[in-house]
């Protein structure tokens, strides 16, 4: 029983990461606590729910078009509203992206209603590897492999790209990049625009597994936080690490304690590793 729910820990905790990487690369750029974040995550969701519900796509085949709908509508909301006051005091981006995440939960629950949504998957019960005491579900398996794929993908264009590098560039030195010549308005709306869809991509994903909600963005977003600061706040492969600590800690915590307690677990782990590591598990120290 603990080696399965080690399994179900890592294969959920690419998820995790994926959810964390965007969070922690929209503070490691602007400073900007996003707590839109978790609506993005939603929205993701929705869109994929409603493609498979109107059109029948599967929600693994809709993943480019939630990530590229959540890409542009991201760049907008950077470029054209919160580049105004991204150099104001964090409490201003703090507010401003809290009330983004009231509007853009009204908004799906304008459309969407209340009603949990889900995907029931016709391959929902189909397993990719069973031996009688170990099963590895299909579905879990596919979206393993999805989000380390978009992992590996994000982490090649950062290092790879003349825009990611170029976003590196502007985290490692505002005044610099733009002495060279970067238009840090752009790179601040490019990366709040990866990061919505990283943020819907993993909405996607989730969506065979989990039902959904217009509130829901205001649930996931303390998941995001908790595994960024795990992770070290602005590490890519922070949250990859903390990612994958925080969801083999809930599921390892369910095999002793109810289900119910999951939230709780990963909390009490949370503070515990505040308390001996500050700056989380790959995050510098600061004095």
């Amino acid at each position: 029983m603990i080696i399965q729910a080690i399994i179900n820990g890592i294969l959920f905790g690419a998820v995790y990461a994926m959810i964390g990487i965007g969070f922690s690369l929209v503070w490691g750029v602007m400073r900007i606590v996003n707590l839109a974040h978790g609506s993005f995550i939603m929205v993701g969701a929705y869109i994929s729910f409603t493609l498979f519900a109107v059109y029948g796509v599967d929600p693994f085949l809709s993943i480019p078009i939630v990530m590229v709908f959540l890409f542009v509508v991201a760049y907008c909301i950077q470029r054209f509203l919160i580049n105004r006051i991204v150099k104001g005091p964090i409490f201003i981006t703090l507010t401003f992206t809290f009330g983004l995440q009231i509007l853009i939960s009204n908004v799906c629950l304008l459309i969407w209603k209340a009603d949990l949504r889900s995907a029931k998957l016709s391959y929902s019960s189909a397993a990719f590897f069973e031996n009688g005491f170990i099963t590895v579900p299909l579905v879990r398996f596919g979206i393993f492999v999805s989000a380390i794929v978009l992992t590996i993908l994000f982490y090649i264009f950062m290092r790879k790209t003349k825009t990611g590098i170029a976003i590196n560039a502007t985290a490692l030195n505002y005044d610099g990049a733009r002495t060279v010549g970067v238009d840090v308005g752009n790179i601040y709306a490019t990366t709040f625009a990866l990061s919505a869809a990283l943020a819907g991509a993993a909405g996607a994903l989730m969506l065979p597994i989990t039902s959904m909600n217009p509130f829901f963005g205001g649930q996931i977003i303390n998941k995001a936080f908790v595994i960024s600061v795990l992770g070290g706040l602005g590490s890519t492969v922070g949250a990859l690490v903390g990612g994958m600590t925080l969801s083999l800690a809930e599921t390892l915590g369910t095999v002793f304690l109810p289900s119910s307690t999951q939230e709780l677990i990963g909390f009490v782990f949370f503070i515990a590793v505040l308390a001996f590591r500050p700056q989380g598990f790959l995050g510098k120290r600061f004095y």
